[in-house]
């Protein structure tokens, strides 16, 4: 009995020197270990436990929106002719042997004459005219009266495609990426997106950028549709980019997957994080030791540490307690962002587990080996 209890601790020791040592394969430091390397014990990061405040202070969503120079530009009039419109005409005389007409025919149809980059076009027997900065009404009147000198009674119908001068471009995740003209149906950001075949990503990580001359915005899609006053009017030459949202986030440890995740929200708490990689592992995952580990810009380092002497983004580990009493509800509110890492270290009772699997498995092996040699 006493050879038994003397190999049962000689075991122990074995296991624990073992474990000590870091011979064996594991996925990550311990819970310890990273408490170890706090700035509190002279190491190079703060470990800094999540609660309410911690919360508050780190709850940072990126903020999107357009300029006042986008925002306040009103409804440009989709009928004002501007160069490169190109301009059809159908013109009827009242005579029978009209001017533009011809023998037995009472109209001329004149197709798709493009208005110069001076702003002007010419039209037979009426002359040069300036079209740019007309109506097509304003632009029939002008011709009817300088035609009226040449045929009795003109009646002239104006039709104007919008051409370079009165178009954006959409690219992008979006149903038919093109140049599109500013007509009365598409003079805002949403009727727009509509004709060029919507959003091709999920809406809720759908980001659209607007670029005007020197100003630029993005938006999120779906503020469209929360907020009338981001759905900006637009202007010819607008460049319209829709993207996927870019964020990502990497998850290592014990969970049920280690992988990099690419945000499927505007906003995501720990806890989902961790649900969007199987959650923790059953058989591995200690609970007590969940991390967030992040560089803190200095303004909300120095509001989580209470401190205003830290100069530069400092390395953050937050920890989170899921056995605690308020544990989940923290990992429920606690803001994952960019870049950050959510690593899971292992129950230290898989620590153990390792260890008396991989010195059994040697004396194991080593028996064998003894007993071959024996025979």
């Amino acid at each position: 009995m006493a050879f038994r209890s003397a190999r049962i601790g000689v075991l122990c020791v074995l296991v624990t020197a073992v474990g000590a040592c870091g011979l064996l394969p594991r996925s990550g430091p311990t819970r310890n270990e990273i408490f170890a390397g706090s700035v509190q014990r002279e190491g190079d990061a703060f470990v800094v436990e999540v609660n309410q405040r911690v919360t508050a202070a780190t709850a940072v969503v990126p903020a999107l929106g357009f300029p006042p120079e986008l925002v306040n530009a009103g409804l440009s009039d989709s009928d004002i002719i501007r160069p490169g419109d190109r301009i059809s005409f159908t013109i009827y005389e009242n005579v029978t042997d009209g001017l533009l007409a011809g023998q037995g025919a009472s109209a001329a149809q004149i197709e798709e004459v493009q208005v110069d980059s001076a702003g002007f076009i010419f039209i037979p027997y009426a002359g040069r005219i300036r079209a740019a900065g007309n109506t097509p009404e304003a632009l029939r009147g002008v011709i009817t009266r300088n035609l009226d000198e040449q045929t009795p009674d003109p009646q002239i119908i104006v039709r104007r495609v919008a051409g370079d001068g009165s178009t954006v471009t959409v690219t992008g995740v979006v149903g038919g990426q093109g140049v599109y003209p500013i007509e009365r149906p598409t003079r805002t950001l949403s009727s727009m997106l509509a004709a060029a075949g919507g959003v091709t990503v999920p809406p809720e990580i759908a980001q659209v950028t607007v670029v005007r001359g020197h100003h630029r915005g993005t938006i999120w899609f779906q503020d469209l549709f929360r907020d009338p006053s981001v759905d900006i009017a637009l202007r010819g030459g607008d460049r319209i980019l829709v993207e996927e949202d870019g964020r990502s986030f990497t998850a290592l440890g014990a969970t049920g997957a280690q992988t990099i995740v690419p945000f499927e929200s505007q906003v995501i708490s720990a806890i989902e994080a961790i649900a969007s990689v199987g959650g923790l592992n059953p058989l591995l995952a200690d609970p007590t030791g969940v991390f967030v580990l992040r560089n803190e810009p200095q303004e909300i380092a120095r509001a989580v540490l209470g401190r205003d002497d830290l100069i530069g983004a400092q390395r953050m580990v937050y920890v989170l307690d899921l056995t605690a009493p308020t544990g989940m509800f923290e990992a429920r509110d606690f803001v994952i962002r960019d870049a950050d890492t959510v690593y899971v270290t292992a129950a230290p009772i898989t620590q153990w587990n390792n260890a008396i699997s991989a010195l059994t498995g040697t004396l194991g092996a080593a028996q064998t080996v003894g007993s071959a040699a024996g025979n």
